[in-house]
């Protein structure tokens, strides 16, 4: 009797860690690797045709932004769990892929059994989030979420609260900057005003906040 193999999908913008990342997963009797892709476009697009169980990607692509990838394809193939990998567990990124939709943030130096355990954890529904990078992000957005404050975010002019909107979504101030016809000096000052009107101190928890928020309909606009 054939035991069903988890089907995972490779996405890195180098070619050596792809290659890192296939050795150390092709002898896994319980892991069949269906595809690679280096960018976040070929990702999203073999994710949608292939729908493997389980997609392992780098936060950071050549073309664009890996949470944004995940952000596509959960929501192109619900189906599809993903985990990222980041060589750094900065709040930011952890934060920006718990609201992408990712099961699963690991650091580039887990070991191959670690990574096979964190795909066959979140392959099967289970979420995957390292208490070691996530911990401290996660209790603050508990925290922040938990203090009953509805209408905190009308302190916000509208071009505060679009900025805080692209932070959450893991924007860096550049792309913010890009999207918004913005200098990156006048992005860091919208920042630095939403930092003081909630006395906050880390770029990480003001994407808290506003994810602690975002379901209100009072600031939804």
């Amino acid at each position: 009797m054939s035991v069903r193999r988890t089907s995972a999908l490779l996405v890195d913008d180098h070619e050596v860690v792809l290659a890192g990342l296939r050795s150390l997963l092709d002898g896994e009797r319980g892991i069949r690797i269906v595809g690679s892709a280096r960018t976040a476009a070929d990702a999203v697009a073999q994710a949608v045709r292939l729908r493997p169980d389980v997609v392992v990607m780098d936060v950071r692509l050549a073309d664009g932004s890996g949470i944004d990838a995940c952000r596509e394809i959960r929501t192109k193939a619900p189906g599809v769990q993903v985990i990222m990998l980041s060589a750094y567990g900065d709040d930011e990124a952890v934060l920006a892929s718990i609201t992408a939709g990712a099961a699963g943030y690991l650091l580039k130096q887990v070991n191959g059994q670690e990574l096979v355990r964190a795909i066959e954890t979140v392959s099967a529904g289970q979420s995957l989030l390292d208490p070691g990078v996530t911990g401290k992000v996660l209790d603050r957005v508990k925290r922040l979420g938990a203090n009953g404050q509805s209408d905190e975010l009308a302190a916000l002019s509208a071009r505060e609260l679009r900025v805080l909107t692209l932070v959450a979504d893991g924007k860096t101030n550049k792309e913010i900057a890009a999207v918004l016809g913005l200098s990156d000096k006048t992005v860091k000052n919208y920042m630095s005003h939403v930092f003081e009107k909630f006395h906050l101190s880390r770029r990480a928890e003001a994407a808290a906040l506003f994810v602690s928020r975002r379901s209100r309909p009072a600031w939804s606009s």
